[in-house]
């Protein structure tokens, strides 16, 4: 198997995936192997990926809250951020950050309070406000992740201070958005669910190659029997990851699968 994140992984810097990328995918998938991609990214990210690329199989999405076939899209499993566990989170968290915004990720939209003020250019119809951070904890649709948004503090920094107020109630991570802060249920990590997913198809950590980025990588890249850093990584992932590969820009991703499977790789087309 072939785990990989998306953004600064597998994606370049504009979103796209390059056409040496997708030829590796098509090379390693004609070897027998099987691509899963690990992200942060809801299911409506991978559907639109999808449908430029052509790419199908499984995504493991929202950093491990769900398992998504992505030719059907349809939701395989889910692992919920019970509603009154994240107002409970938010509530200690505010107190650590005054000013700090929140969001809910649904895996289909964002439901945002007015102290959100992140935007996505990427999740535009999908991002909807609610009038007061009261009316946030009103949603009847099940929760994938807490966000947490702060204008002042980089994501590191915030992951730090909130550590102290958040406790072991929470998954905490970040996949690298400016002072947002990815908050998920207890345990659930991109590792935890591609492990579930490995053992349903027979499938052991050794036999799995991962690619990764950021913090919310380290569990996946230290899981695996071979987990590759991006080398335009996190300083946190370099340090902790032996084991390196060229940047995204540069189609790291590719430069691996191009050389496990020499033998496969397709020729570059005719011009």
């Amino acid at each position: 198997m072939i785990a990989s994140d998306l953004d600064g992984t597998l994606l370049r810097n504009d979103g796209t995936l390059s056409p040496r990328t997708l030829r590796a995918l098509r090379t390693a998938e004609d070897a027998g192997a099987e691509i899963v991609i690990v992200t942060a990214r809801p299911p409506r990210f991978v559907d639109r990926l999808a449908e430029a690329t052509g790419l199908l199989g499984t995504a493991v999405c929202s950093n491990g809250a769900l398992v998504y076939d992505i030719a059907t899209r349809t939701v395989v499993s889910s692992r919920v951020l019970p509603l009154t566990t994240a107002q409970r989170v938010a509530t200690a968290i505010a107190a650590v950050i005054p000013g700090i915004g929140f969001a809910l990720e649904t895996g289909n939209q964002v439901l945002y309070e007015p102290a959100y003020r992140l935007r996505m250019s990427e999740d535009v119809g999908a991002e909807l406000p609610v009038p007061s951070l009261a009316d946030l904890w009103l949603t009847e649709v099940p929760v994938t992740k807490l966000l947490a948004w702060s204008d002042r503090l980089d994501a590191d920094t915030l992951l730090a201070a909130v550590r102290q107020g958040a406790g072991d109630e929470v998954q905490l991570t970040h996949s690298g958005g400016r002072g947002l802060l990815e908050i998920s249920a207890p345990g659930v990590t991109k590792a935890g669910t591609l492990a579930a997913l490995c053992a349903g198809r027979g499938i052991e950590a050794g036999e799995v190659i991962a690619f990764g980025d950021m913090p919310n990588d380290l569990t996946v890249l230290a899981w695996a029997g071979t987990g590759y850093a991006m080398a335009n990584a996190h300083p946190a992932v370099l340090a902790a990851v032996p084991v390196h590969t060229a940047t995204n820009e540069e189609d790291g991703v590719a430069d691996v699968i191009e050389r496990l499977f020499a033998s496969r790789v397709r020729p570059e087309p005719a011009t």
